[in-house]
């Protein structure tokens, strides 16, 4: 059993060797060396190794991390290959995990690399063990229910959360960051001396978020989070909630997921003047594509996620306040902020 793990940034910080800081020199002049030590120092846990899991590891790995540590139970399918780059043809049959850590590392020697894959790890007192050892968790696309479990968890011991996922050419970030403080830019300041200011944000958990109401907002601020989107993501979750894991494969599950979409946003009080039912031709699209993976969905879904994992670690700007999601149909994304 692959039980044994240590992490997170309890001991004392490393500090960045001038060999690493040459490696690291264009992103440290980007966001400066306090940044990057903190990344140096932290210990991120993703769970769940597909599409989205493989771009946002790619990221973070080059920007410079400690340590990751990936798990996932499940062996490589011919359909991991599409979009999971770290998989090649004779791994099918492998587990993921083993067949991904040598590529991961090799992306950077830097960073320590842990995989884990017996499925005793997320029994629960395994899994807070696994999650009180390190700094930020992330989960890729699962179940709803997981997300709650894990993110709950989180919480419980004080660990930074991000989930994300695609279906189809629709994906998700959603992002619990507990307190969290940054620095941002001074609006307000002249340009002529920018400063920057200390802010804080306080987020809620993914069972909180999923409660959010869209009363009040105006018809341009409904517009501009795309509640279609948003609203078929969330009927997503609740298929497969009622279908033990599985996802849509089929034009005849559109009749049903239509059903499940219009009742959540009939609950959400949206404003009637931009959206009285999800769209049948979107319905339709998730009902035949959402269990499948597209490379340019996860690498866009995937970016966002690293991209704003790193910005949390470094603590230099806003991360994703709270629910982001990327409709591949137009190339547009958007963020909801719910119930923070």
């Amino acid at each position: 059993m692959d039980t044994q793990y240590e992490g997170g940034s309890k001991g004392d910080p490393v500090q960045i060797t001038e060999d690493e800081a040459a490696v690291y020199d264009r992103q440290i002049r980007l966001w400066g060396l306090e940044a990057q030590q903190r990344m140096r120092n932290a210990t991120i846990l993703v769970i769940r190794l597909r599409g989205t899991a493989t771009e946002a590891i790619k990221n973070i790995v080059l920007a410079g991390i400690g340590k990751l540590i990936i798990y996932d139970s499940e062996e490589v399918k011919e359909e991991d290959l599409g979009a999971g780059f770290f998989f090649r043809d004779e791994d099918v049959g492998k587990r993921r995990v083993d067949a991904a850590k040598a590529r991961i590392e090799a992306l950077n020697p830097l960073v320590t690399v842990q995989a884990l894959r017996h499925p005793t790890l997320l029994e629960q007192g395994s899994l807070e063990a696994l999650i009180m050892s390190v700094d930020l968790v992330c989960v890729t696309d699962w179940d709803r229910e997981a997300l709650i479990r894990i993110n709950d968890i989180c919480r419980q011991f004080e660990k930074p959360f991000y989930a994300g996922g695609t279906f189809g050419l629709l994906g998700y970030v959603f992002c619990d960051l507990l307190k969290h403080d940054y620095i941002s830019p001074d609006r307000s300041a002249p340009k002529e001396a920018p400063k920057n200011v200390k802010a804080t944000a306080s987020y809620s958990r993914l069972s909180t978020a999923l409660q959010h109401r869209w009363t009040g907002l105006t018809k341009r601020q409904t517009k501009e989070v795309n509640p279609a989107v948003v609203h078929i993501i969330l009927a997503l979750w609740e298929y497969q909630h009622n279908h033990e894991g599985k996802l849509p494969d089929d034009v005849g599950a559109a009749s049903e997921l239509g059903q499940i979409a219009n009742s959540i946003l009939a609950a959400s009080d949206v404003n009637r003047q931009v959206l009285t039912s999800v769209p049948l031709d979107l319905i339709d699209a998730m009902s035949i594509s959402a269990a499948h993976e597209f490379s340019p969905t996860c690498a866009v879904v995937g970016g966002i996620l690293a991209q704003d994992i790193l910005k949390a670690l470094a603590a230099r700007e806003a991360p994703i306040a709270n629910f982001f999601t990327f409709d591949g149909n137009t190339g547009g994304g958007s963020v909801c902020r719910m119930n923070m």
